[in-house]
């Protein structure tokens, strides 16, 4: 079977890819670079860069698409990314931002939060639910996208352990902060989050098996037996 190029489909993953390109420039210039990259979001939405980018390349090219797991695990990443900035984050009397700011500063801080936390997770949501194929993904792989929150945290706890108590931001995120919080506590918050973490993960496990297979050019049936509309 040739190969079936998706010029639409490429073209609307390189947008997303462009998004969050767009949001990470903007806090690594206005920011700083050390500083920013620490940020889970800004690891999330270089992993998604990289992913819809391939992704977007495949689908120019009429390639096989990149494993499930490999996209099932971005969007994860991502989605928490927005869900734990709208539900705990943006709401949070301290506020957030990538450089400090307010969550709700105008201005450049602004458009790169909508883009990091908003349009990217919609987005790859989207994508994943309407534009790739169901049933990929198994249990285990719920397992394996936990290495990478588990691993994060271990970063986040080191480097606040190592970096002068002076240092702005030590810890990239306030139920982070041993400082105000105390070791117990930050594990306690670590551990809820990591629960909703898992149990999202399943949920997108159960929703990739329920969910019907996209209609497109590579899945069209031609049957000749097929009779006349009636």
């Amino acid at each position: 079977m040739p190969p079936v190029r998706r010029p639409v489909v490429a073209a609307l993953r390189a947008l997303l890819a462009l998004a969050a390109v767009t949001g990470i420039t903007i806090d690594l210039v206005t920011g700083s670079p050390l500083r920013v990259l620490s940020y889970f979001t800004i690891q999330s939405n270089l992993l998604v860069t990289v992913v819809l980018g391939l992704s977007a390349r495949r689908a120019w090219r009429g390639r096989r698409p990149l494993p499930a797991w490999v996209t099932g695990g971005t969007l994860l990443f991502i989605a928490m990314t927005g869900l734990v900035y709208h539900l705990v984050l943006a709401n949070g009397t301290d506020g957030f931002s990538m450089t400090g700011d307010a969550a709700s500063v105008a201005g450049w801080h602004s458009y790169a939060n909508q883009l990091l936390h908003t349009v990217t997770p919609v987005g790859v949501a989207l994508d994943w639910l309407l534009l790739t194929r169901p049933g990929g993904l198994r249990p285990r792989h719920a397992a394996l996208w936990l290495l990478y929150p588990v691993a994060y945290l271990a970063f986040a706890l080191t480097r606040g352990a190592l970096l002068p108590p002076a240092f702005p931001a030590r810890y990239p995120y306030p139920f982070l902060d041993v400082d105000a919080h105390g070791y117990a506590a930050v594990l306690t918050h670590a551990l809820a989050l990591g629960t909703a973490f898992y149990a999202l993960a399943l949920l997108t496990i159960a929703v990739d098996r329920a969910r019907p297979e996209p209609r497109g050019p590579e899945n069209r049936i031609s049957s000749q037996a097929a009779g006349p509309l009636k």
